[in-house]
């Protein structure tokens, strides 16, 4: 090692070390750079879509011609292409290698030379064309050239991104070739071999050619060819007359008429695509799921048809070998049902399991655990036993069908035989009385029991039951055999009256059930009548002591007493879907379970910072301003859990409050109600099911071995299993849980109660190990030292460290989550690592699985092993709250179908959060699983997936498994939620794993990758554009006078083009297409007739007005973060959302993403409304611009409808106090922007930072000088002059406005002196503007309509100022405007607000509408019959009742 390497020595610090491969400029033309195949196939074959359009159709040497111009385009692009390599490379050319930067001039030359030479060439093709002397040499050139160049091309292509010629690629070493490679594309350490197999290959080539054949299908003959006939029109128009003074158009052709005529239609060819792209693997993905097997069991009813499969899948899927060769009772007649009895053997301690587990989570009551559990059927009883709640009621029912039986005794158990489990409860409950009597009874009694039994046998052999036995008697038998088994049940034994019980069955079977022949028989045998005259017979019982016995009549009794159907069986809706969604992966693909010693050992992995960990009793207690506190608010959302709660701490339904003395049972109950929040607390339990699962199956494969001695007999029980050391030693050797609390050490020393919580989750997991930063002050050289540090508890309940590493410094660098997770990554041990957020969730029955899922390392899934394991999720928090179902819908459609094609076919599956598990190896051996730079990695997740990926990694997707998750649940978190998402998106447009995946990935591998990144965000952006774009276009033809003219001639308002592109727009704006991947989802796992009814409430609640919300939220953020940065982390929260936020809050949140979008967007309606020309008048223009009228609606006014409580009037008035006095509050220093309207104002300014930001957002502003110059030359009062001069002195007008606005809002406190004689100038003025405005109405030709036409026109004008002046602070604060500005700011906000307000306001005057709203919004509640409306009342009687 050479100690003198730069590496080694410290930097200088005088010496900044810069970029060396790829500068970070915010630019939105990186999206152009990284994905420059995109962009150049979709103009390409736009260009030549339009002329074959406008050729007719007609294919021939002429239109050949014509067609040959993509090369030229083509040359251009890519020139462009290179162009940007060398622009956006700045910052870069002092540190970079010699290399980069020489390819970089050779690639910007030779491209530059390349579009030069063919673009002359065409020129002179074109010239050729109209000589028709010429002898078509420069076509011959032109053809040559072409040809070589696409021939070069192919063939880099096919060597570098084709998989079966990468090989023979990377084996070449020919200088020759290897300098052009290095020029197509440039060399990476990492990157290299990004290809799939053959196989793979053709699936997503396949995918992407029928997304093609639909695209541009739909873009020729909706988009393309309709607009033909009005361009030609519009094209040779004479000289049209315009209403204004027209720079451009006028002797241009009408090119801006052309430009808004096409505008709309090309931004929905860009990215209708992503429509496309849905539709298949919507399809797709549904296809895959139904092959997988999911969805089969989907009802209770299925779970209740299907149960005698289920032993023997689980043991062929999730038993090890080891298992299977226990021992077993041999002693069964039939093979079939002997194996049946085995698998049955080794299901139930699993699945007794499960279902404690239930019961300890309070989701099913003690009764239904008793009839869920299976018995351990281990005994002699030559049937399987399965459990009750499959059994319940069968034996009165057939009871019932053996009275009413009037036919032979094989009619009677075929009629039987058609419920399956009506014909095991009878042999069950047949063989069950046998042994019990058999127990019981004695001598002359035992005889009795044989004799009946063995006529019974023979009758039936010989099919003559219906004889031997009157079965109109078997009520009777049934309730004396009920009164003795109630007796056997009782651990004191009563002998006494078991016996007379005993006799009085003998007397009913006796003498009212058997045949009369077969009576006088029994009474006539002498062994019998001597004991019975002598007083002997059943004098004597054996009470049973056998564990057997009592199991069996225990469950005997049941099944003779449970009278209602277990249909229902478990009612609650979360314990079904487990169980249905268990049983149902059990016949899903997986690999075969290892034993337990032979898996690969794993971590888990949760990151935490301050989150609550466990509710304390005060946050259970504490009241919101409803008076609804948390614990009042989960007794009425989980009724039925409470119920199990209580049952099982004993406390009763009479002492149903939570107010629980001893400490014992508060802590139960806190435990319990952070189990249903979104705490450290459940994710913990959860994950520790882990250990729990393998202690289990370690622990029965080492009884089946014979390890410690244990008898045949006891060999599969699970009595003491979590005691066991051999397992507990072995679960600690396979599994790893390490919660990285990175400020716990913080949190000990300030005495916080999460610090006491963390400790507590230790003291109850033994196994559970807490990461975090431990500081030092030091007095010395060092200053402050920094540890990472490990502890777990002691015996004692302290914390004993494990681990301490020092640091070199402080490891938050960069931002807080990744780091979190780089500094305890080092505490994880084993093979593989699941990440887990701490917002989860988990199973024991999933995790009985996991040992499967880690056997997906080992299999074939392509060319590479994989690297990720991708999980499915199960969104837990949708259960209550419409948005809280559609955000869920939303959230699982895409971790499930979404996901599952993403995998294969298309390989572009990346890692979106934190249920996935990591090739642990593989990736601390290349960067670790979290990039942490500040701000471009603010969504760290998806990095680690870009990073396995480049370094030849293989993501997959695991449908058998899931992981629980929580979600946001109120309109602002999942504001917030999606803000932070599409900021990180808009980060990673910058970012150089984007860069390098959309340069090195095969084509249609790019396109996959591209519309599920960051595509998917520029397809949403355009969506709103779309709008802004037709709607701009379309004031544009009012303004200019055109748009009559040219309807008429070239008929655009019916034109097929612009329809199918608003048409495409709309549905994507409500969501249509993010339903369908949701609705296909729904048909594969709830059924076509579910599905349907689940789209239909969904859209009776609004689910349109919230998708087209959502859009606008991630447009905003995502556009914000590309132009000025600014994407942050943001806290959503995560309580209980069923309150009611206050407008002024709502208005802070939305007003720069959505209101001020929204109003622009009504403006331009309204102008447009005003002065634009429809051949079927306002009817017409409403259902052209109908998606515009919806989107203004939702972005206005869906903080409002999905505000609880939002239309009730105490609210409404508290509200608008509340913004009143916010708008009005001065501010100062230190005060908040919650606080303060002054304060926010100055917040939402500090996103423009940069001179590039100023110039763009100074750009962007001047749209809104447009109106004013276009309404002032359709007032009455100007006529149909056009000169400029109107326009000059519009803007006369408007200072005058300006001028008597300063003078109306002059703050007395600056004018002491002369107060009075500032009122009375104010009065004068009043009464002077209202004379003089009085006058020029009567006097010329302004009109009443002129002066509401002019406040349009002057509203966008201010606003524009406004913007202006705020992009340009220092100079506006310099000429000391600023207050100025600041009072017309304040003015405008009052005025958005108004606009908004006004309309709640009147809404809320009638009370039904909040009635409405309620069930709007808790439509989920209310159908499962919950009181959501005592939580919305609010008020405090409730809480005491």
């Amino acid at each position: 090692m050479r100690k003198d390497s730069p590496f080694l020595l410290a930097p200088k610090k005088w010496k900044r070390t810069g970029k060396s491969t790829f500068v970070e400029h915010r630019t939105f033309l990186h999206l152009y750079r990284s994905f420059h195949r995109l962009w150049i196939f979709l103009v390409l074959m736009f260009q030549a879509l339009t002329i074959i359009a406008f050729r007719r159709g007609h294919i021939n040497l002429d239109t050949f011609k014509i067609l040959l111009s993509i090369g030229p385009t083509f040359a251009i692009m890519n020139f462009i292409e290179s162009f940007l390599d060398v622009l956006l490379m700045f910052g870069a050319y002092t540190t970079a290698r010699g290399m980069a930067i020489s390819r970089l001039v050779i690639r910007f030359f030779w491209c530059g030379l390349t579009s030069v030479f063919v673009t002359y060439v065409y020129l002179r093709v074109l010239e050729e064309r109209n000589d028709r002397n010429s002898n078509s040499f420069y076509f011959r050139i032109y053809i040559l050239v072409l040809g070589v160049y696409a021939a070069l091309r192919l063939i880099l292509g096919l060597l570098l991104k084709f998989p079966a010629c990468h090989a023979l690629s990377e084996m070449s070493d020919q200088p020759f070739f290897q300098f052009f490679k290095w020029i197509y594309q440039e060399r990476y350490y990492v990157g290299r071999g990004l290809y799939e197999s053959m196989t793979d290959y053709f699936r997503y080539v396949l995918f992407w050619l029928v997304i093609f054949l639909c695209k541009f299908t739909f873009a020729y003959f909706l988009q393309i060819r309709p607009l033909v006939s009005p361009t030609n029109t519009i094209l040779h128009l004479p000289n049209l007359p315009y209403s204004w003074h027209d720079f451009v158009s006028k002797n241009n052709n009408n090119a801006l008429t052309l430009v808004s005529l096409w505008a709309p239609v090309i931004a929905i060819y860009l990215m209708d695509i992503h429509i496309w792209y849905t539709l298949l693997s919507a399809i797709i993905g549904g296809v895959m799921g139904a092959r997988a097997r999911l969805g089969e069991i989907r009802s209770t009813e299925m779970v209740h048809k299907r149960f005698e499969s289920f032993p023997e899948a689980f043991a062929k899927n999730l038993v090890s070998p080891q298992t299977k060769r226990m021992p077993f009772d041999r002693q069964a007649p039939e093979v079939s049902q002997e194996t049946n009895k085995t698998y049955a053997t080794l299901f139930s301690p699993f699945w007794n399991e499960i279902i404690k587990a239930l019961r300890e989570e309070d989701y099913i009551s003690n009764r239904e655990k008793d009839l869920l559990l299976i018995p351990s059927n281990r005994g002699s009883l030559r049937l399987v036993q399965w459990p009750l709640f499959l059994l319940s009621s069968k034996i009165l029912l057939a009871i019932d069908l053996a009275i009413d039986c009037k036919d032979t005794q094989a009619d009677l158990w075929n009629r039987i035989c058609k419920d399956e489990y009506m014909a095991y409860a009878v042999q069950e409950c047949y063989y069950s009385i046998e042994k019990i009597l058999h127990s019981l009874v004695d001598g002359e009694g035992r005889l009795w029991v044989e004799r009946i039994y063995r006529e019974i046998n023979n009758s039936i052999s010989e099919g003559s039951l219906v004889i031997t036995l009157i079965l109109k008697k078997l009520p009777l038998v049934l309730q004396k055999l009920t009164a003795l088994l109630g007796l056997l049940r009782n651990e004191k034994p009563e002998e006494k009256g078991a016996a007379n019980a005993v006799y009085q069955l003998y007397e009913v079977v006796t003498h009212d059930l058997l045949s009369p022949d077969l009576r006088e028989q029994l009474d006539t045998w002498n062994i019998l009548a001597r004991a019975r005259n002598e007083g002997r017979l059943f004098s004597r019982i054996e009470w049973p002591k056998d564990p057997e016995i009592r199991e069996q009549v225990k469950r005997l009794y049941l099944l003779l007493t449970v009278k209602e159907s277990a249909a229902n069986i478990p009612k609650n809706l979360e314990a079904r879907r487990r169980l249905e969604f268990f049983t149902n992966s059990l016949f899903m693909d997986m690999p075969p379970a290892r034993p337990v010693s032979e898996m690969m050992p794993f971590s888990v992995f949760t990151p935490y910072y301050s989150e609550t960990v466990l509710y304390s009793s005060k946050d259970l207690r504490e009241e919101n301003e409803d008076g609804i506190s948390t614990i009042f608010y989960l007794q009425k959302i989980f009724p039925d859990e409470w119920e199990n709660y209580l049952e099982r701490v004993n406390e009763g339904k009479s002492t149903g409050s939570a107010e629980v003395q001893q400490s014992n049972s508060e802590l139960e109950l806190r435990f319990w109600a952070s189990y249903r929040g979104q705490t450290l607390a459940r994710t913990v339990r959860g994950m520790m099911y882990y250990r729990r699962a393998l202690m289990l199956q370690s622990y029965l494969e080492k009884r089946s071995l014979g390890v410690d001695e244990y008898s045949q007999i006891d060999s599969l029980t699970t009595e003491g299993f979590e005691l066991s050391r051999e397992a507990r030693a072995q679960a600690d050797i396979k599994f790893t849980y390490v919660v990285s609390c990175q400020i716990y050490g913080q949190q000990k020393q300030n005495k916080k109660p999460e610090a006491v919580d963390v400790a507590l989750l230790l003291q109850r997991n033994e196994a559970l190990r807490v990461a975090f930063i431990h500081m030092e002050e030091d007095a010395g050289a060092e200053g402050r030292r920094f540890y990472s540090k490990l502890v777990k508890a002691d015996i004692n309940g302290k914390d004993q460290e494990v681990y301490s590493i020092k640091l070199p410094g402080d490891p938050k660098l960069g931002e807080g989550k990744p780091e979190n997770q780089n500094h305890a990554i080092i505490f994880t041990r084993g093979e593989a690592i699941q990440t887990i957020d701490m917002n989860q969730d988990n199973y024991l029955e999933e995790a009985m699985k996991m040992r499967n899922l880690l056997d997906e390392f080992r299999g074939n899934h392509g060319i590479r092993p994989p690297t990720i394991l991708g999980v499915r999720e199960h969104v837990f928090t949708g259960s209550v709250s419409s948005l809280a179902w559609f955000m869920s819908n939303q959230e699982t459609s895409f971790v499930t179908l979404g996901q599952r094609v993403l995998a294969s076919p298309l390989k572009v599956r990346m890692h979106y959060g934190h249920p996935d598990v990591f090739d642990r190896i593989f990736h601390i051996t290349r960067g670790g699983i979290s990039k942490a730079s500040r701000v471009i990695n603010i969504s760290e997740d998806i990095y680690a997936g870009f990073n396995s990926t480049l370094r030849q990694g293989n993501i997959t997707h695991h449908e058998y498994i899931q992981v629980g998750k929580g979600r946001d649940v109120g309109l602002n978190q999942i504001a917030l939620f999606e803000g932070k998402v599409a900021g990180g998106n808009g980060e990673q447009v910058l970012s150089r794993d984007i860069y390098r995946l959309g340069q090195l990935f095969d084509f249609f591998r790019m396109l996959s990758f591209f519309f599920t990144t960051v595509g998917y965000y520029v397809c949403t952006m355009m969506t709103v554009l779309t709008v802004y774009i037709f709607l701009y276009g379309r004031v544009y033809l009012a303004f200019s006078g055109l748009d009559e003219a040219i309807a008429k001639q070239a008929r655009i308002s019916g034109n097929t083009a612009l329809d199918a592109a608003l048409n495409a727009q709309f549905l994507v704006q409500i969501g249509v297409f993010t339903a369908v991947p949701m609705i296909m989802g729904f048909i594969l796992e709830l059924g076509l007739l579910k599905a349907v009814f689940s789209f239909i409430t969904m859209q009776l609640q609004l689910c349109s007005v919230f998708f087209t919300f959502s859009l606008g939220t991630r447009t905003h953020y995502f556009g914000r973060t590309i132009l000025h940065g600014g994407a942050k982390y943001r806290a959503t929260g995560r309580g209980f959302v069923v309150r009611h936020i206050n407008f002024a809050e709502n208005y802070r949140l939305y007003s720069r993403s959505h209101f001020v979008k929204a109003l622009e967007v009504a403006l331009l309606l309204i102008v447009y409304m005003a002065y634009g020309y429809s051949e079927g008048g306002a009817v017409s223009f409403v259902l052209l611009t109908l998606s515009s009228w919806f989107l203004v609606i939702s972005w206005l006014f869906a903080p409002y409808i999905f505000n609880p409580s939002g239309f009730e009037w105490q609210k409404t008035v508290e509200d608008f106090d509340d913004w009143t006095s916010w708008l009005l509050y001065k501010g100062g220093v230190g005060v908040k922007g919650d606080d303060s309207w002054e304060s926010w104002w100055d917040e939402e300014q500090m996103h423009i930072q940069t001179l590039r930001g100023r110039i763009l957002e100074t750009i962007l502003s001047l749209r809104f000088f447009m109106f004013q110059y276009g309404i002032v030359y359709k007032l009455h009062l100007t006529g149909k002059d056009t000169s400029l001069a109107i326009y000059g002195f519009s803007w006369v007008v408007l200072a005058g406005f300006v001028m008597l606005f300063k003078i109306f809002t002059y703050s007395p406190k600056k004018s002491h002196d002369f107060q009075l004689v500032m009122r009375f100038m104010q009065g004068v003025i009043s009464i002077a503007l209202v004379v003089a405005l009085c006058l020029v109405v009567a006097f010329t030709n302004l009109s009443i309509a002129d002066l509401f036409a002019s406040i349009l026109a002057f509203i966008p004008t201010g606003w524009a100022i406004l913007c202006l002046a705020v992009t340009w602070k220092k100079v506006v604060r310099s000429l000391g405007l600023w207050d100025s500005v600041r009072e017309i700011a304040r003015f405008y906000d009052a005025g958005m607000g108004s606009i908004i307000f006004a309309p709640v306001a009147v809404l809320s005057w009638f009370p039904f509408i909040s009635t409405f709203q309620s069930r709007l919004l808790f439509n989920q509640a209310f159908s499962r019959g919950l009181e959501i409306s005592l939580i919305l009342a609010g008020n405090k009687a409730n809480v005491e009742k």
